[in-house]
């Protein structure tokens, strides 16, 4: 019987279920068992416990998150809980952090890593806003704080353009409004992946033709990419300043500026999948080597303080 058990959700298209296989042969032949399909979604908590699919997720020695697609509020809720307890990849904190471009950006601008500029403002606040296109040349972007694959970003050449945008965006029941200059760049990014403090590996994406965004559900399309060194020291700096333990950063290179600018940190990279693993996106194995190194390690480490705790609690009342 394995030592420790983890709990896992993980996403299964575009070669999902073939990552989860191997994530779990890997594990087991490290005596760590491993419980799938645990989607918090479909959880309930009563008496102090969180009970998902009869597993009590407090029991288990740590819960392995990895699915952006079908990511819900409640699920959300019940991770910030089960962190609490458990220890989770990636933690809730530095999840939750990039989750919010805002304060991702925030973040990493106080900390002298170069992002976009941007604006956050009051949904009322049109003076702003006004005096922000002016001053960045008549362009920026439009970006949900919280939204994922590029859905919601509008790119607003000019003032008129900002004033059509406007009653739309008051009838969405916004808090606020969070925009960014647009930089000029070459209609291709770098996402590098970091595992655990490690570089892990590089690819590139490309708006199509017809469009400005990168992004594979707007159309972009996936290329194979080297990564220099200051790239990779970029999004290690990047992946620090977030705390998170698994992160794909992505980065575009400012044509104007002649440096490299951090668009996102992402809690959830994707693998390659096989089609990307035909044109040379060979990472994979690399990438589920490190995971595997990094729950051992926490399972281990949770292990080590949960025996400390049972003894300094049993010398207590031996007092």
């Amino acid at each position: 019987m394995n030592k420790y058990t983890v709990g896992m959700w993980m996403y299964k298209n575009g070669g999902g279920e073939l990552i989860q296989a191997k994530l779990i042969n890997q594990l087991r032949e490290r005596d760590i068992s491993v419980i799938t399909d645990l989607n918090l979604a479909h959880a309930t908590a009563h008496n102090g416990e969180i009970i998902c699919h009869n597993v009590v997720m407090e029991d288990l020695d740590l819960y392995f998150s990895y699915n952006a697609g079908q990511q819900t509020a409640y699920q959300m809720y019940l991770y910030q809980a089960l962190n609490e307890t458990v220890p989770c990849l990636n933690n809730y904190d530095s999840f939750a952090l990039c989750e919010d471009k805002y304060r991702t950006s925030h973040k990493l601008a106080r900390a002298g890593i170069r992002t976009t500029d941007y604006r956050l403002c009051n949904t009322d606040d049109k003076h702003t806003l006004k005096n922000t296109i002016r001053e960045w040349d008549g362009r920026l972007v439009y970006k949900p704080t919280d939204g994922w694959g590029g859905m919601g970003i509008v790119k607003v050449e000019n003032e008129r353009s900002l004033d059509m945008l406007m009653p739309f965006l008051e009838h969405t029941n916004l808090k606020h409004l969070y925009v960014e200059r647009y930089i000029n760049y070459d209609m291709s990014d770098f996402r590098v992946d970091i595992v655990d403090g490690q570089f892990v590996g590089c690819y590139g994406r490309k708006a199509p033709a017809d469009d400005w965004k990168t992004n594979i559900s707007s159309g972009g399309t996936v290329m194979a990419r080297e990564a220099s060194d200051e790239l990779i020291e970029v999004a290690l700096k990047a992946t620090e300043i977030t705390g998170l333990e698994i992160a794909g950063v992505d980065i575009i290179f400012d044509e104007d500026a002649q440096e490299y600018v951090v668009l996102e940190v992402n809690g959830i990279p994707a693998f390659a999948t096989p089609e990307q693993e035909a044109i040379g996106l060979n990472f994979n194995d690399k990438k589920i080597e490190l995971i595997v190194n990094l729950i051992e390690r926490k399972v281990h480490e949770n292990f080590e303080k949960k025996a400390l705790k049972n003894e300094l609690e049993s010398d207590s009342e031996e007092e």
